[in-house]
């Protein structure tokens, strides 16, 4: 048997053209559009390259000796790939017939750097008020949801407001891919596992979390919801097990909901409509979104609380905190300001309760927003 040692080093020979990217701390991502068409993105902007594979052939080889490290098949009949390189980047490949134009490849790649509040501060991504809000919030064990565009910075977050959670809770992370680097000391993490060629061994999400329930858990972190799964999230949050994290791919807080009301109907378990949007209106606190700007630039648009459900008007959400934009400087860069919009959250008895403080600018656009009639 090859020592994994010479094994990763072989994957990342065959990897030799962009090499220099993926030793790159400044690139994010790496795209390969077939042999001769490779782009990066850094600081949220894309670029193309002059590096090439020399050919077809090249590509292909270096995407099989990856399949065959991870233990994976890659070919016609099973055209798509789901793999990470030995550092931990993630890539997703498709090849033909499924991508009748040549291998396409993208490749995830992580900090090194633990990501953390100050840093999103300094990088202008919230301001200090809503971190300490929703320091708040996952201290009184909300649950919350961070939402978003792909590449918008959600894992990011998710990593962030673990920060918050405190040192002596037990927290089980479930994940499809392990990505979540937790800032905490008691973490237990889990990680799905595909079949093998022969089909066995399958270990899902859903099948995770039920094992989740059994292991006294003070929180659970799902890094993804994205089928079935999302009813046992909604269930366990309305079933006592307060505080949890996730991430959904949405664009605004009301299709963050949508998304998980669609997605939990993926379920094998039929429950009447009206029943699971209450279910999730009731499951779900706070929706914490995030986008990536026209500049690059990645940031949280909104805080929003989910009031409740009305079989009338549907979902009642709630803004806490709003991104106001003012413009754009001659570079490209947008300017704008995160602001509170008057909302106190309905769990200001345990806020109260726990001795917390908002921060004072909440209380300032409330008594604001009162005098002009904007709050209840």
């Amino acid at each position: 048997m090859i020592p994994r040692e010479i094994f990763e080093q072989t994957i990342l020979g065959f990897f030799e053209p962009i090499r220099p990217f993926l030793d790159d701390a400044s690139v994010s991502e790496v795209m390969i559009n077939g042999p001769e068409e490779i782009w990066i993105e850094r600081k949220g902007r894309l670029s193309k390259t002059d590096a090439r594979f020399s050919s077809h052939e090249a590509l292909m080889s270096a995407l099989r000796n990856l399949s065959q490290f991870v233990g994976r098949q890659l070919n016609e009949m099973h055209p798509i790939l789901e793999a990470r390189l030995p550092d931990g980047s993630r890539v997703e490949a498709v090849i033909p017939p499924a991508s009748p134009d040549g291998p396409s490849v993208a490749i995830r790649r992580f900090s090194k750097d633990t990501l953390t509040i100050e840093k999103l501060l300094q990088f202008g991504s919230m301001s200090h008020d809503a971190a300490h809000f929703l320091n708040a919030m996952v201290a009184c064990k909300q649950n919350i949801i961070v939402a978003g565009g792909t590449g918008s910075g959600k894992t990011s977050l998710l990593n962030c407001l673990s920060s918050f959670i405190g040192e002596t809770e037990r927290v089980v992370v479930i994940e499809d891919a392990r990505e979540l680097q937790l800032q905490m000391p008691h973490v237990v993490q889990m990680e799905a596992q595909p079949p093998d060629p022969r089909g066995r061994g399958q270990v899902t999400i859903r099948d995770l979390f039920k094992a989740t329930l059994r292991m006294r858990p003070d929180r659970i972190v799902v890094g993804e919801i994205r089928s079935g799964e999302a009813l046992e999230l909604i269930q366990a949050m309305t079933s006592g097990h307060g505080g949890c994290l996730s991430t959904v791919h949405a664009t605004y807080p009301i299709d963050t909901l949508n998304r998980l009301e669609t997605m939990a109907m993926m379920s094998d378990v039929e429950i009447p409509l009206t029943a699971m949007r209450a279910q999730i209106a009731s499951a779900i606190d706070m929706i914490t979104q995030t986008t990536r700007l026209l500049d690059g630039s990645r940031c949280v648009t909104h805080i929003t609380e989910v009031v409740g459900y009305d079989p009338d008007t549907g979902y009642q959400l709630a803004d806490v905190f709003v991104r106001e934009y003012l413009g754009r400087e001659p570079d490209g860069t947008v300017i704008s300001e995160f602001r509170p919009t008057g909302r106190l959250p309905r769990c200001m008895e345990m806020v109260k309760a726990l001795g917390i403080e908002l921060p004072a600018s909440i209380y300032e656009a409330r008594e604001r927003a009162e005098h002009e009639g904007a709050v209840a």
